[in-house]
């Protein structure tokens, strides 16, 4: 299970710095936009992850994955999609000055 301890940061980060944007100005707006994106990233990481792994651009040791995997992609994969989601808008906001329009 390497790569979910590799991917866990990575969620904790992206988790952590949505939750600092909670009493920003439009978070529900940014949460919906996060929440579209993440299917749309996911849905293309599903389908080129699948594409690359079948043509034998690479692959992953059956040891240091969950097991779990949607087409040849395990779950994993879709951990960095899922982060960046919510982790860009989240720092954005963050290192936005008060008062400047979005």
């Amino acid at each position: 299970m390497t790569y979910s301890l590799i991917s866990l940061p990575f969620l904790l980060v992206a988790a952590a710095a949505t939750l600092a944007t909670a009493r920003r100005p439009g978070f529900r707006r940014r949460m919906a936009a996060s929440g579209i994106a993440a299917v749309v990233l996911l849905a293309l990481t599903a389908v080129f992850d699948n594409l690359m792994i079948a043509a034998g651009l690479y692959s992953y040791p059956d040891e240091q994955v969950s097991g779990l995997r949607i087409g040849l992609a395990p779950i994993e994969d879709f951990a960095y999609p899922l982060a960046a989601a919510f982790l860009v808008p989240a720092v954005y906001t963050l290192t936005r000055r008060p008062g400047r329009p979005a």
